[in-house]
Formats: structure tokens, C-alpha cells, sequence
């Protein structure tokens, strides 16, 4: 029996990066899938590709930075087949721009859709779960959640964020089977920088070093896809820039100094 068959995967930001990989595995695990993006265009493709593949595959094209029509989204995400098994919240989006001229609607929009709309996601979805005697929450955050980097003071601070509510949740709903999975990428070669927002919200529009020598998506998303089957705790996804999260806890101060010498573009 395949890892994922009968089970239902809804996948944000599924139309490229890691989503789209992760999509592409769930499909040859026989999963059946929801994906969500703000691009109908790309989505459709990613659809086409999961569908060849053998899967069920709906998609719910949304822009998860208007939060106020999540709750209908949620709704028609469980009339596609009843039920979420797996609900991953990988949509995001980064941030190019010193903290004092980031403009606060900026702010706003990053922890938009970095945070409140996957805490609005879970919180609308969790209670199918419980009734279905369980279910996984698949959380992507970054060893930027871990602790700040220049550049990405909203962005970072969304992510810690990310950890403080999940891990909360899972500890307040284990006894009743539900798992929370943190994915914690590293550089990974997507094009996150390149819709990354700069201070005044334009897109940054560049693949930045880190992420064009980052692994591939494809590389990520078997650790990640695995680490959801095993429903571990935490999945750390990069190269040797994960050391960094090693040093962040035993030694804060060089991690600070490190931090600071970084490039980081």
C-alpha cells in the first residue's frame, strides 16, 4: 500500500518551490490533493502533472493574504473529498528590507500570510480532524525561525511565531492524535527571494545567492514528505547553513556575531 493513499493532503503554495515538489510525491503515494496558490495559471500545470500521475487533484486558487475569505476556502477544501487528513502550510513569502523603512503595511501583509493564515487554516480545519480521531498540521517555517537575520525582521519574526503556536497546539492536542510537523528549510533553491517584498512591498525580483546555491526543491521535499509519513516533531532542510541553528542554541553570542558577517543576499 502506497504511504499516502486515502488520505486527503491540502498543500498552500503548492504551484512551485517546495510545494509543487512535495505535490508531486504525494501523487506518486497515492495521496489525494487539494493545492492552493495565488496563481491559477501555474496551479493548473502543477495539477495537470499531479493528475498524469494517477492522483485526485483539486485546486483552490486564493490569495492567502485576505484573510477574510479563508473560512469559505476552508469550506470548499472539505467539499472536495470530506475530509483533511494532512493539512501542510507551506505558503509564504519573504522580505527584503531594513526594519526601520519597511513600511508597516508591508509588516502586515508578511505576517498576513506567514502566520495568520495558517493559524486561521488550522483553526478552521482541526476540528474536522479531531472528529475524524486525528490528523497532521505540516508547518513550514525557516532557520530564519530560529533566529534573526538581516533583511527579514517581519519575516523572521513571523516564523518564530510559527513555532510558538504549532508546538503549542500540538502539546494542548497530542493525547487526541493530532501531530504537528515543523519544516525548518534552510537555502533551497526556489524563487522565494525572487517574490520576496522589499521595504516599500515591490518584489525584490532577484534569485539571491543563497537560494540559487541552496539544494534543489526536489531534494527538499523527499526529507520533508518522509518527515510528515513519520510525523516527526521538526525537519531540518538545507546544506551546511543548518549548522548555524546548532550554534543559535549553544552559543547565542557567536551566533549573533556570525549573524552580523553574514551576506545577506
Amino acid at each position: 500500500m502506497a504511504k499516502f493513499e486515502n488520505k486527503t493532503v491540502w498543500i498552500t503554495g503548492a504551484s512551485s518551490g517546495i510545494g509543487e515538489a512535495c505535490a508531486y510525491l504525494f501523487a506518486q503515494e497515492k495521496a489525494n490533493l487539494i493545492l492552493t496558490a495565488s496563481g491559477k495559471e501555474a496551479l493548473v500545470k502543477t495539477q495537470e502533472k499531479c493528475m498524469e500521475m494517477g492522483a485526485t487533484c483539486h485546486i483552490l486558487p486564493y490569495d492567502l493574504s485576505y484573510l477574510e475569505g479563508i473560512p469559505t476556502l476552508v469550506e470548499n477544501a472539505l467539499a472536495c473529498f470530506g475530509r483533511i487528513d494532512i493539512l501542510f502550510n507551506n505558503a509564504g513569502i519573504s522580505q527584503r528590507g531594513l526594519s526601520g523603512d519597511t513600511l508597516f503595511e508591508v509588516d502586515k501583509k508578511i505576517m498576513d500570510i506567514n502566520f495568520f493564515a495558517p493559524v486561521l487554516l488550522a483553526k478552521l480545519v482541526l476540528h474536522g480532524m479531531l472528529k475524524n480521531q486525528g490528523g497532521t498540521i505540516a508547518v513550514t517555517s525557516s532557520i530564519a525561525g530560529k533566529f534573526g537575520f538581516p533583511l527579514r525582521s517581519t519575516y523572521s519574526a513571523s516564523k518564530h511565531a510559527l513555532y510558538g503556536y504549532f508546538e503549542t497546539l500540538q502539546a494542548e492536542y497530542y493525547d487526541r492524535n493530532i501531530r504537528v510537523v515543523m519544516i525548518c528549510p534552510g537555502r533551497v533553491n526556489t524563487n522565494i527571494s525572487v517574490n520576496a517584498l522589499g521595504q516599500d512591498g515591490t518584489k525584490h525580483g532577484v534569485l539571491d545567492n543563497g537560494q540559487a546555491t541552496g539544494i534543489s526543491a526536489e531534494q527538499a521535499a523527499k526529507k520533508i514528505v518522509q518527515a510528515i509519513y513519520k510525523q516527526k516533531p521538526e525537519v531540518l532542510v538545507g546544506g551546511k547553513e543548518l549548522v548555524m541553528v546548532i550554534i543559535k542554541r549553544l552559543f547565542p553570542a557567536l551566533a549573533g556575531r556570525l549573524v552580523r558577517k553574514l551576506n545577506p543576499m
